[in-house]
């Protein structure tokens, strides 16, 4: 998938709202893995925006942000639509969180990207736009590609920047990553929500 610059605007066609709910918190094998339900997974360092994307999608306050960041270390499952899930993975590269707790979740997103038991339909990687890509997203962007998971980019908090800033931090990434594309993105502002939205659900059957 190639970066592109997109448009504000909602689809017509995916639902703003769905019927979603929390299914289960995961730490290993589990048999939600293998009920044949699509999954579409998030991911990003911690304080990127990750659980605000999941609801501004969702239409629902399901994903709860943390008071304390890298706290959450279970893959979260939220049933959307009862036809797949989005699967939230916590969230990476604190840096206050001692080393051990840091390897311990990286282990935990290897295991479900790699360990064979998930196949998510695309893995959505959720990037803060101000901060531009960090050497834990290439390693979770070389992981998907080792793997073979279609990945997208989301660059969140695009609200936050002048038009000349976003143009600017947008050329950054598409030079790490010509060969995916890249959404600007705004949780908060509702940019782009539409268009995202559209596409995952299509993914998951809705």
């Amino acid at each position: 998938m190639k970066n592109e610059n997109h448009k504000k605007g909602n689809s017509r066609h995916a639902p703003t709202q769905v019927r979603a709910v929390f299914a289960r918190g995961i730490r290993g094998s589990d048999p939600i893995l293998h009920d044949g339900k699509p999954q579409v997974a998030f991911v990003g360092r911690s304080n990127v925006g990750k659980s605000s994307t999941i609801n501004a999608l969702l239409g629902a306050g399901l994903a709860r942000t943390s008071a304390t960041p890298g706290k959450t270390q279970e893959i979260n499952f939220f049933e959307v639509a009862g036809k797949g899930y989005f699967v939230d993975l916590p969230g990476y590269g604190y840096a206050k969180m001692p080393e051990k707790e840091k390897e311990k979740i990286r282990k935990h997103i290897l295991w479900y990207l790699a360990g064979g038991e998930a196949r998510p339909k695309v893995l959505v990687l959720i990037l803060d736009v101000r901060v531009g890509v960090t050497d834990h997203d290439r390693d979770l962007v070389r992981i998907a590609r080792d793997e073979k998971h279609p990945v997208l980019l989301l660059a969140n908090k695009a609200d936050k920047l002048t038009k000349n800033e976003r143009g600017t931090a947008l050329a950054c990434i598409a030079d790490e990553f010509p060969e995916i594309e890249c959404i600007p993105f705004s949780a908060t502002k509702k940019e782009n929500v539409g268009l995202v939205r559209s596409r995952l659900f299509q993914l998951l059957g809705i």
